[in-house]
C-alpha cells in the first residue's frame, strides 16, 4: 500500500472491505458462541431454564471487542491532539505524547494477553514506530520541508507493511492485503487531519479525525472477531 497515492481503486477497497466484513460476521458467530456456551442449559430444557439461554452481552468476546474499540478510538484522539500540539508548538505536546505512549502500551498488552510477551513487545515496537513517523511528518510539514514529509510517508508505508505482516502471521483470519488496506486508510485519515490543520482548515481537520474514529472501529472489530475465531476455547 502506498500512502502517497490518494487515488486508490474502488475495486481494491471493496475486496478489502468484503474480507473484513467476512471476519466481523465470523466474529459475531464467535460472540454468539461465547454467550451460548456460558448460558445454555446442559441437560434440562424445561421452561424454568429458558431465561438462562437468552442472548447476553456479558461475554469475554464482547469484552475483547469493547476493549479494542476503546483503546483504538483513544489512540485516534490522542494522536490527533499530539500532532496538533506539535504543529502549533503547544506546551501540552509532551503530556499528550506521554498519554499516547501509555495508550500504545495498553494496546500492546491486549495483544500480548492473547499471543504472549514476545508478541506484545514486537507489536509495541511496530505500533509505536508509526507514531514517531507522524511526529516526523508533522515537524517537516510545519517547516515546509517536502523532503522530510516524503521520507516520513515512506516510513509510514513501511509501517503498513510491518503491522499487516505481523497481524496476518499471528492470525490466519486476518488476510494481509485486507489489513494493509484498512491500516493505509487509517494512516491517510490521520495524515489528512495533519495536512488540514497545517493549512488552517480546522473544520476539515476535525472531520478527518471523526472519520478516523469511525474507521478504526472496523479494524478493532476485525481483530476481535478474528481472535475469537482463532481461539474460541478462550471465549466460552
Amino acid at each position: 500500500m502506498d500512502i502517497g497515492k490518494k487515488n486508490e481503486s474502488n475495486s481494491s477497497m471493496m475486496v478489502a472491505v468484503a474480507a473484513i466484513v467476512a471476519l466481523v460476521v465470523g466474529g459475531v458467530g464467535g460472540y454468539m458462541l461465547g454467550g451460548n456456551m456460558m448460558n445454555e442449559p446442559v441437560a434440562n430444557t424445561n421452561s424454568s431454564n429458558t431465561a438462562s439461554a437468552e442472548p447476553t452481552t456479558m461475554t469475554k468476546a464482547a469484552d475483547l471487542r469493547a476493549l479494542l474499540n476503546n483503546l483504538e478510538t483513544e489512540h485516534v484522539a490522542l494522536a490527533s491532539a499530539a500532532t496538533r500540539a506539535g504543529f502549533d508548538g503547544d506546551k501540552s505536546f509532551e503530556a499528550t505524547a506521554g498519554a499516547l505512549d501509555n495508550n500504545s502500551k495498553e494496546i500492546a498488552a491486549a495483544v500480548g494477553s492473547v499471543y504472549g510477551e514476545e508478541a506484545e513487545k514486537r507489536f509495541y515496537d511496530i505500533w509505536a514506530s508509526h507514531i514517531g513517523f507522524f511526529v516526523d511528518y508533522t515537524v517537516a510539514a510545519k517547516g515546509g520541508d517536502q523532503a522530510g514529509m516524503d521520507k516520513a510517508v515512506e516510513n509510514l508505508n513501511g509501517y503498513v507493511e510491518a503491522i499487516s505482516t505481523f497481524l496476518s502471521e499471528a492470525n490466519p483470519n486476518l488476510p494481509k492485503e485486507a489489513v494493509a488496506q484498512l491500516v493505509t486508510e487509517h494512516v491517510m485519515l490521520l495524515k489528512g487531519a495533519v495536512d488540514a490543520h497545517g493549512a488552517g482548515n480546522f473544520a476539515e481537520s476535525y472531520a478527518k479525525q471523526h472519520e478516523a474514529d469511525t474507521q478504526i472501529g472496523t479494524i478493532a472489530d476485525a481483530m476481535a472477531g478474528a481472535i475469537v475465531q482463532q481461539k474460541p476455547e478462550s471465549f466460552r
